[in-house]
């Protein structure tokens, strides 16, 4: 099927005229006319009659419209992923201030040059963020699929890298003058996590800590967002929360709050990369060559039972 004809299709069945469709792929009205019937001799049906106004759609061009929009997506997207920066590369990130994001953010600022999108998609099932690499709407997404297989084969999942947990508490709590703290002192302290989505892979990771080291995880109540939370900590003298330590968070001096380290072990979260089997972005490689330049974890670490474990062949995950 020649996917030029499809385009002209296309084109011709949103503007409505033959002659509109010629002038802005540039050719003829003859070329465009001659495009459409080679693709009804193909398909073996009509796709258009003539009115006064134009060309209107019949009941077989407007089953095939859908189906030749995604011929002509995928055509579009397969000369895209081989020509070098000819889109920006898009990643998906749990939110501006996530430590995906600052990684990002430093990676951006020692390659000024590379033209990257970053964006949050808003879902908390990560097979929503799986369909969305599938469908090519972000090249690559930090999510990870605690069961590995309900991954379909065309999304490759990696490890990108950890990221310890701190303990985040106001000056009145009672860890609040420690400068590092162990799993078992945590016990018995309310800690907070408003917001924690059903079937998301942060409920599966705190349900696991909970039970490693008998936590008092609270996820009740509404989020009404990281400033309503700051506030709260701040004036608690029983109420902490949990921070990853690249996660950025900013609040006013006169809350004096403190981010102590959890060690021995340092628990940590996991966090994977989900990108196309095939034809990844160009320019995936060069970030997730990154990773390797991050700080290594402790040798005593927690990991939930899911955590892909960082493999010598992830280096050169996007290039195979």
């Amino acid at each position: 099927m020649d996917t030029e004809a499809v385009r002209t299709f296309v084109r011709a069945s949103e503007l409505g005229q033959l002659g509109h469709a010629a002038d802005e792929l540039g050719v003829t009205q003859q070329a465009v006319s001659k495009r459409i019937a080679a693709l009804e001799r193909v398909l073996g049906v009509r796709l258009f009659t003539r009115t006064a106004r134009g060309v209107e759609l019949t009941l077989d061009g407007q089953a095939f419209l859908p189906h030749a929009r995604n011929i002509v997506t995928g055509v579009d997207r397969a000369v895209t992923a081989v020509r070098p920066d000819s889109r920006a590369l898009r990643i998906d990130v749990l939110g501006l201030r996530s430590a995906q994001a600052v990684v990002l953010h430093d990676y951006w600022r020692s390659h000024p040059e590379t033209d990257l999108d970053v964006v949050t998609l808003r879902v908390d099932d990560p097979h929503v963020a799986v369909a969305a690499v599938r469908a090519g709407d972000v090249d690559a997404s930090f999510r990870s699929v605690t069961d590995p297989a309900t991954l379909p084969h065309e999304v490759r999942m990696i490890h990108a890298f950890g990221s310890p947990l701190e303990l985040l508490v106001g000056p009145r709590h009672p860890l609040a003058s420690a400068r590092t703290l162990t799993p078992a002192q945590l016990r018995r302290h309310r800690i907070w996590l408003p917001g924690i989505a059903p079937r998301s892979e942060w409920a599966d990771f705190y349900d696991q800590l909970a039970t490693a080291f008998d936590l008092r995880i609270d996820a009740a109540g509404p989020n009404f967002g990281n400033e309503v939370l700051l506030d709260i900590l701040a004036d608690s003298a029983d109420v902490a929360t949990l921070v990853g330590s690249r996660d950025r968070y900013l609040w006013p001096p006169n809350h004096d709050l403190r981010r102590i380290p959890v060690v021995d072990p340092t628990l940590v979260y996991p966090l994977s990369l989900l990108f196309p089997r095939t034809d990844p972005h160009p320019r995936l490689q060069a970030v997730i060559d990154h990773f390797a330049s991050l700080a290594p974890l402790p040798e005593a670490v927690w990991l939930p039972s899911w955590a892909a474990a960082p493999r010598r062949s992830d280096a050169g995950a996007a290039r195979t």
